[in-house]
């Protein structure tokens, strides 16, 4: 009983959206964080209500250079001594952000290269090639013992290179940033627009349940919506549409697997993913 509760698998998500993203897995033993792009101050508080220390962290994995990804990761390397890994040319993003005023300590630097797995304790991870604007972007797939976690932000379109990771997840990070009609017809000026609606922009609800609708597999048991937009969507918008798409193809959400929305800028309760 003892060594399941040490591998047992918790997640976190203690913010998704242009405010601040940040998702923390962790077991009794080990933490893993990705994306630092909630400022420390709040991520202390956060910690200190679910009876954790950011203490427990031991590595942080970044998925891109945007400031709503990176904002914390210099502080995390230098005040808390923890490696950051991040592709090379995301390293190169985070050094020139001038909105992370503390850059990562250069021994605490790690790379990782796309579809390239490494393994941190007991966690198997892989990252794979993710089109944003960013300089680079990667989601990542992460495995611990039986239990594979795949986290999918800011993503202009589901590839072919992406699908296979969508087919192997049990539990799912997913973008379902905007509501196109919503975008469309808002204030954004047409620049922002094309950007968002572009190839290297933001996954549309309707985008996001299409890719829901044609890879998920018996595998997979929970699905998170992350990073909605503030301006161009609504939580129960975004969950709506995929819900309505998803069963369009015969896929009934609470019964096949349970689909729920992450808030924008405070943290969920913690999920066992079993």
């Amino acid at each position: 009983m003892e060594n399941f509760k040490r591998r047992m698998l918790n997640f976190i998500s203690l913010g998704s959206g242009s405010s601040g993203n940040c998702y923390y897995l962790y077991t009794e033993t080990e933490g893993l964080l990705i994306d630092a792009g909630v400022g420390i101050r709040t991520l202390k508080k956060h910690f200190r209500e679910y009876g954790l220390s950011l203490a427990r962290i031991q590595n942080v994995l970044i998925t891109h250079d945007h400031a709503d990804h990176v904002k914390s990761v210099g502080s995390l390397s230098r005040d808390y001594g923890l490696p950051i890994y991040a592709t090379h040319r995301v390293h190169v993003g985070i050094e020139k952000n001038y909105c992370v005023r503390c850059k990562v300590s250069p021994d605490r630097l790690k790379l990782v290269e796309k579809d390239v797995t490494f393994h941190l304790g007991s966690f198997t991870i892989t990252p794979f090639n993710v089109p944003h604007d960013s300089l680079d972007n990667v989601g990542y797939e992460v495995k611990c013992g039986d239990i594979t976690f795949c986290l999918l932000t800011d993503v202009g379109e589901v590839t072919e290179e992406i699908k296979p990771f969508i087919r192997e997840a049990n539990y799912l990070v997913i973008e379902a940033n905007h509501d196109i009609e919503m975008l469309s017809g808002g204030s954004y000026p047409r620049y922002l627009k094309d950007r968002i609606l572009g190839k290297t922009g933001h996954l549309s609800n309707l985008e996001c349940a299409e890719a829901l609708a044609q890879n998920a597999t018996a595998k997979l048991r929970h699905v998170w919506l992350c990073h909605l937009s503030e301006e161009n969507n609504h939580p129960e918008l975004a969950k709506k549409t995929v819900e309505q798409t998803l069963r369009s193809y015969g896929i009934v959400p609470g019964k096949d697997f349970q689909l729920e929305v992450l808030k924008r800028k405070s943290p969920t309760g913690v999920y066992e993913l079993k």
